[in-house]
């Protein structure tokens, strides 16, 4: 492409992903680890999580306000790391699920974020219809509670069998999820990550066409999930060039081919294009990072205008 990618999108960075140590809302380097993004124009919109010291939320509340930079908040961290489950068939359990996601649009907020993102719970095949509802009945809450503060509500498509187990997706499933919020609720959306993808034995193409009327947010990732016996696999997110990896230049071209062809270059209102990538075990943090940039430099590159 001849013009920047920054034209049609506010390039992103999952904050928690790539510096893991975040994850638990705990972590004595948060602001400086926040800053190293903050503070670097490649990055127009950074995605955090919960910081659970209000002093130190403070201090990167300011930090990100100075640098305008887009804030994101991902409440998958209060989900993953405690096995909360938004759509458990017991509701005393599906109410706890919600009572934290409530206080992250709280939250979300006070960082200066427009919404969040959550993700649905484990399932099984017998309570799979009445997970569905409980799913509807939490988001529906979140929507109603968001709304008051003019905020937004994504739910992110995870794989549905391999590592996650997520009641949602696959994409047929996310969509009719998706138009079953949008009967009531305006300000719910869909985010889509090229990492879950070949999770859900999908293709780019067939989830961006299949969702498309209910996507706000895109992530670009890495996997390994053809085979459990390679090294890393799961949903690890794992840097573009694993060994035995789904995803690199190739596939994250494909990416951008499919929602270019399928109208999601909005230079007036640009979508977040976020890499969610992690360092395997001891793997240097900004290397990581670097790397996803050069994957997106080149695929921008061999775009077509």
């Amino acid at each position: 492409m001849k013009d920047s990618i920054k034209k049609y999108f506010q390039v992103g960075i999952v904050a928690f992903m790539a510096y893991p140590t975040l994850l638990r809302g705990e972590d004595p380097e948060t602001l400086e680890n926040i800053r190293k993004i903050a503070t670097d124009d490649y990055f127009d919109a950074i995605e955090i999580n919960w910081i659970k010291d209000a002093d130190k939320r403070s201090e990167v509340a300011a930090l990100l306000t100075t640098s305008h930079i887009n804030v994101c908040y991902g409440a998958q961290p209060r989900l993953l790391t405690t096995g909360l489950n938004p759509n458990h068939p017991d509701e005393s359990e599906r109410k706890k699920a919600e009572d934290t996601l409530l206080a992250a649009i709280d939250e979300a907020e006070e960082l200066g974020a427009r919404g969040i993102a959550f993700l649905s719970g484990k399932w099984e095949q017998a309570t799979r219809r009445q997970s569905y509802d409980q799913l509807l009945k939490t988001t529906r809450n979140l929507c109603d509670y968001a709304k008051t503060k003019d905020m937004n509500v994504e739910l992110e498509v995870f794989d549905y069998d391999i590592a996650k187990a997520s009641l949602i997706g696959p994409a047929p499933y996310a969509a009719q999820f998706a138009a079953d919020m949008r009967t009531t609720h305006s300000n719910f959306g869909l985010l889509i990550d090229l990492s879950h993808i070949p999770m859900t034995y999908e293709t780019s193409e067939f989830v961006v066409r299949t969702l498309r009327p209910y996507l706000t947010h895109f992530h670009i990732g890495n996997t390994v999930c053809d085979d459990p016996s390679k090294v890393g696999y799961g949903d690890e997110h794992q840097r573009f060039g694993f060994p035995g990896s789904a995803n690199d230049t190739a596939q994250v071209l494909d990416f951008l081919r499919v929602l270019k062809t399928e109208g999601f270059f909005n230079a007036e209102a640009p979508y977040v294009l976020s890499f969610e990538v992690k360092p395997w075990k001891d793997e240097d943090p900004e290397a990581v990072i670097a790397n996803a940039k050069r994957v997106l430099n080149r695929a921008w590159a061999l775009l077509e205008d």
